[in-house]
């Protein structure tokens, strides 16, 4: 397993709408973790859309791993030109940090946004280009991951793919150790 897809919920979909929030650094806490193992296991590349939210969250977690995990990387494939646009400045900002060092940036499709169509091929395409895939993603609480999640499950069922996934369970764990680290 050499190229990982992250994403997962959008900010908003935790009730998060500042990258401040204490919260984040928990859903940071908790991919970290699990991207340390994968890298450990082999995975040199790590994918995303640049999506704001878990994908931007991630992408903090692997350009700090990759000062330990010396063959990790980190590419942005963005589902259509100037995804960005219509966010709020101190999103693009944000956005643009991380593709300023991610060591990889394209877009999928070379056009503005046309339609859903892009989208659903965005996710063809980041799971034919990934061996694996870590989603922060609950079956219990609907989301925008619930889509691509559905489309990696028939993708493992065609072929060897892996989801990795981290609950809301997995998060309340990060949350409860973290705390009790900093009471001892």
């Amino acid at each position: 397993m050499k190229v990982l897809y992250l994403t997962g919920y959008k900010p908003f979909e935790f009730g998060i709408f500042k990258n401040d929030h204490p919260g984040v650094k928990y859903i940071q806490s908790a991919i970290k973790q699990r991207i340390a193992l994968l890298a450990e296991e082999g995975v040199e590349w790590v994918i995303i859309n640049g999506q704001l939210g878990v994908e931007l969250w991630g992408a903090e977690m692997v350009l700090e791993l990759k000062e330990e995990y010396s063959l990790l990387r980190l590419a942005v494939l963005t589902p259509y030109l100037n995804q960005e646009e219509s966010w709020k400045e101190h999103n693009r900002e944000y956005y643009e940090s991380i593709l300023a060092r991610a060591d990889f940036v394209d877009s999928i499709s070379k056009k503005p946004y046309e339609g859903p169509a892009q989208l659903r091929a965005k996710s063809m395409f980041m799971l034919q280009k990934s061996d694996a895939m870590l989603i922060v993603y609950d079956e219990e609480r609907d989301g925008s991951p619930k889509y691509v999640y559905k489309d990696a499950k028939k993708h493992c069922e065609a072929s060897g793919y892996r989801v990795h996934q981290i609950t809301f369970d997995d998060l309340q764990q990060v949350i409860e150790d973290q705390v009790q680290d900093d009471w001892t």
